[in-house]
């Protein structure tokens, strides 16, 4: 009998911070985590930061280290595209930033999104919450989780995009933008808009959840959009 190789249906990909920063090590596990247990997804992680190559074998997801970076050494967001297509076994694309928690209502959004559209890109406002510890991922977490975010969490305003969902055959061309700087999102929808791809809000069926934290990777704290490179083309 010849096994059938069954294609994920997304490929979630990111290039998370060093992990030397305790809390910053422990959101991103817990994000990356939670990717894990989504069904039909593969993920990869892309970059060279310390801690990064540990984490994904620990967490069991594929590491790419060799992604382009700017001047200042911050991964370029048409690096990461590139990377996650050429290595991706799927039709659809997500890059997503390394601190946002997924769960199963994020595929069923996917799914739906792919099967009405060939061309399209999938975002959604986010939940905000603070979480300093790992997360209980038995049972039924999502639930849970869900559960104290509409008890403790915050939603956030409709401004900034942690992650965009797209098929593979979108955003051939994208310039060369320094990711987690402010600018790269406003031009993604800014492009989705130009091609006449719909933008799919999923905000009022999915939970997107990001765990908050400072700055403090930044230098004097401030956050990407007062740093250099924010809105910055290469």
């Amino acid at each position: 009998m010849v096994a059938i190789e069954i294609m994920p249906l997304i490929t979630l990909f990111s290039a998370p911070k060093s992990f030397m920063d305790p809390h910053i090590a422990v959101i991103q596990r817990n994000a990356i985590k939670s990717w894990t247990l989504l069904p039909d997804v593969e993920i990869i992680l892309l970059g060279e930061e310390t801690g990064l190559s540990e984490a994904a074998r620990e967490l069991g997801v594929k590491h790419i280290p060799n992604v382009a970076r700017n001047q200042r050494g911050t991964p370029l967001i048409s690096s990461m595209i590139q990377r996650a297509r050429e290595n991706s076994s799927s039709n659809l694309l997500c890059i997503i930033n390394a601190d946002m928690i997924l769960m199963p209502d994020f595929v069923e959004a996917a799914r739906r999104s792919r099967l009405q559209r060939d061309k399209f890109v999938l975002l959604s406002q986010r939940w905000d919450l603070d979480v300093t510890e790992p997360l209980d991922f038995s049972g039924d977490w999502h639930h849970r989780l869900s559960s104290i975010v509409h008890r403790q969490g915050t939603l956030h305003r409709p401004a900034g995009s942690d992650f965009f969902l797209f098929p593979k055959v979108c955003y051939q061309d994208v310039p060369d933008f320094a990711i987690g700087r402010a600018g790269w999102d406003n031009w993604m929808i800014y492009k989705a808009r130009k091609e006449r791809w719909p933008v799919i809000d999923c905000t009022p069926s999915v939970m997107i959840i990001r765990q908050n934290h400072e700055y403090s990777h930044l230098a004097v704290g401030r956050s990407h959009a007062e740093r250099p490179g924010s809105f910055e083309r290469i």
